[in-house]
């Protein structure tokens, strides 16, 4: 199974993904996941854009998923934009 944490950035059948399930949580064979999308309409705080590997993504918040793990291959980490992701579930999860 993937060694994954989060805000590790993972590809899942061709799409960017990232981590946004704690490392607090026991293990599970699934992961919860938000797609990194190059052309996604933006709102503001929900949908932030994630600087990754020279690109420019939006973070697709309402597209948030579990995936399983072994689906999964890890491409890097974005944990210095954690603030930014973060703020994006808050605000799909309390609307503020």
């Amino acid at each position: 199974m993937e060694q994954l944490s989060r805000f590790d950035v993972a590809r899942y059948n061709g799409v960017l993904m990232v981590v946004v399930e704690s490392d607090l949580l026991p293990s599970d064979p699934a992961v919860v996941v938000i797609p990194l999308l190059a052309d996604y309409p933006a709102v503001k705080q929900l949908n932030p854009e994630i600087h990754f590997d020279g690109m420019h993504l939006v973070l697709a918040t309402r597209l948030i998923a579990a995936v399983r793990r072994p689906s999964l291959q890890r491409m890097g980490n974005v944990a210095d934009q954690g603030d930014r992701i973060t703020r994006a579930v808050d605000v799909l999860m309390a609307g503020v």
